[in-house]
C-alpha cells in the first residue's frame, strides 16, 4: 500500500470460542464442535468449528437444529471468562504494534496502523506478523483483512477464511464489490434486502447504478449509508475508544414462565448484573427497556426514562417492575432489560431540594424489601462491588434472590445474554410487534 492510502486491519480470530476450546482439549481435534447451550435449554449456537459448519452449523443456531443437522456434533459448554482472558491476550499484541485499537467484540478488531512503518514494517509485514504472534502466544489462528477503510477491511478478512490474508488495493475495490450479494453491505439485514430486492437490486452493483437520491428516498439516511458502502465509500476512523451505546441482559427461559413473581424476580437479577457492569465501566444510565417475548414469537418493548441517572441495581429494576406491569399478562418465553442514554459518574447531578436524589418507588413487598434510600445506595455500593469481584458476583445479592441461579455467566442463551455493550446498527432490521420467528434468540457472537 502506497504512504497516501490509510492503512486498516482487520483481525479476526477463526471460529474463536470452539478454537480455544478444541485447543484446550486435543481430542476435539478436526471433530465437529460447538459451543453453546442445550437443546434441552433452548439454547443456541455460539461457536461452531469449521469441521461442524461444513454440516451446516453455524453461530445463533438453536442447538436442536444443530444437532439435527451434525448427530455427532460434540456440544461444550461457553466458558466467557476463559474468552474474554484470551481476548484481553490478543488486544494485547494488537497495542505492541499501535494505539489505534477498535476492539469490536472479543474476537476481532481494527487497527489503524498509519506510522508505525519504523517499528513494525509495512501493513502486510504488520499483518503476517500479529498473524504469527497470535498463533506463537496463543495457540490461535487469525484470518486478516487489510484496506484504506473499514468496510473494506473486514470484506477483506472474510473472504479467505480460516487462516486467511487478503489486501484488497483501492484499484481492486469496485471489482470485488460489484459481484457481491446486496446482503454483504453492513446494514443490510434481511428486511432490508427483500425491500431491495423489491427494486431490482440483487447485488451490490445493482445497488450502486441506483440513484443516491432515491435510495435515501426509501431508507431515509441509512440509504446514504449503505449507497456510500456499495461504491466503497467508508470514511469511519479507527476509534480506540468506542462509544457505548447500551447495557443488555435477556434471557430465553427452558420452559415458558407465566407468574409475575418470578418475572419480576428475573427483572431484578437483570437489573442488579447491569448495574455491577455499569458501576465496573464508571457509568451511569436514565433509560430503561424491558422487552418480552411471548410463544409465539410476538416480541413487546417498553421503555422509561428516569429523571435521574444511576447505576444502582434496585433503582433500575423500579422503572422495570413497571414496564412490565405495562406488558400483556401471559407466558413469555424471553425476558430481557436494557439499559441506555449512558454519562460518566464524573458528570454532576442536579441534586433536589428535599430529599435526596433519585428515589426508589418501594418495590412490591413479596419480591424485595424497600431500598436503602438516596444517597446510602450510592455509598453501600462500591464496597459491595469489591467483595463481589474478589469473592465473586454471588457473595452478595438482595435477600430475595437468595439460593437463586446467577444470571451473569451462561444459561444456554449465549453471550448476548451477559450483558454485552452493543453498538447500534445502521439498519432498520429491528424486531416489531408482530415479527415471524427469527433463527436464533441472539445475533452471532463469532
Amino acid at each position: 500500500m502506497t504512504r497516501s492510502e490509510t492503512p486498516i486491519l482487520h483481525v479476526d480470530m477463526d471460529a474463536f470460542y470452539a478454537s480455544v476450546e478444541v485447543r484446550d482439549d486435543p481430542s476435539l481435534a478436526g471433530r465437529p464442535v460447538a459451543v453453546g447451550g442445550s437443546a434441552a435449554g433452548r439454547g443456541v449456537i455460539a461457536a461452531a468449528s469449521y469441521a461442524a459448519r461444513k454440516f451446516g452449523v453455524r453461530s445463533a443456531m438453536p442447538t436442536a437444529e444443530a444437532q439435527r443437522l451434525c448427530p455427532d456434533l460434540v456440544l461444550v459448554a461457553p466458558s466467557f471468562e476463559k474468552y474474554t482472558a484470551e481476548s484481553r491476550r490478543i488486544n494485547a499484541i494488537f497495542l505492541s504494534y499501535t494505539p489505534l485499537v477498535e476492539p469490536l467484540s472479543l474476537d476481532e478488531a481494527f487497527l489503524d496502523v498509519t506510522g508505525c512503518e519504523l517499528t513494525g514494517g509495512d501493513p502486510l509485514e504488520i499483518g503476517r506478523a500479529i498473524k504469527r504472534d497470535i498463533l506463537r502466544e496463543t495457540g490461535l489462528v487469525a484470518s486478516v483483512g487489510i484496506a484504506s477503510s473499514k468496510f473494506i477491511a473486514k470484506l477483506a478478512s472474510d473472504m479467505d477464511k480460516p487462516d486467511g490474508f487478503r489486501v484488497i488495493r483501492p484499484s481492486e475495490v469496485q471489482s470485488i464489490l460489484a459481484p457481491l450479494p446486496v446482503s454483504s453491505i453492513y446494514g443490510v439485514g434481511p428486511r432490508t434486502a427483500k425491500r431491495l430486492e423489491a427494486m431490482g437490486v440483487r447485488t451490490v452493483a445493482d445497488l450502486a447504478r441506483q440513484e443516491r437520491a432515491e435510495v435515501m428516498r426509501r431508507f431515509g439516511a441509512s440509504g446514504a449509508w449503505i449507497h456510500d458502502l456499495a461504491h466503497g465509500l467508508d470514511t469511519r476512523r479507527v476509534t480506540p475508544r468506542r462509544e457505548e451505546k447500551s447495557y443488555s441482559q435477556e434471557r430465553t427461559f427452558q420452559k415458558d414462565i407465566q407468574s409475575r413473581e418470578e418475572l419480576r424476580l428475573r427483572l431484578l437479577e437483570f437489573c442488579e448484573e447491569i448495574a455491577f457492569r455499569l458501576r465496573n465501566a464508571g457509568l451511569r444510565a436514565r433509560t430503561v427497556s424491558v422487552k418480552a417475548r411471548y410463544p409465539s414469537f410476538k416480541t413487546l418493548t417498553r421503555t422509561q426514562t428516569m429523571t435521574f441517572s444511576t447505576n444502582v441495581g434496585v433503582r433500575f429494576y423500579g422503572a422495570a417492575r413497571e414496564l412490565l406491569d405495562r406488558i400483556p399478562a401471559g407466558p413469555l418465553r424471553l425476558l430481557g432489560v436494557s439499559v441506555s442514554n449512558l454519562d460518566d459518574v464524573r458528570t454532576p447531578q442536579q441534586g433536589m431540594l428535599f430529599g435526596s436524589v433519585a428515589e426508589t418507588p418501594e418495590p412490591a413487598p413479596d419480591v424485595t424489601p424497600r431500598p436503602f434510600s438516596g444517597d446510602r445506595l450510592e455509598r453501600v455500593s462500591p464496597g459491595l462491588d469489591r467483595l463481589r469481584r474478589k469473592y465473586g458476583r454471588g457473595i452478595v445479592v438482595p435477600a430475595s434472590l437468595l439460593g437463586r441461579e446467577a444470571t451473569h455467566g451462561l444459561d444456554g442463551t449465549g453471550p448476548g445474554a451477559s450483558g454485552n455493550v452493543r453498538e447500534l446498527q445502521a439498519d432498520d432490521d429491528r424486531p416489531g410487534e408482530s415479527e415471524a420467528p427469527p433463527r436464533a434468540e441472539l445475533p452471532p457472537a463469532d
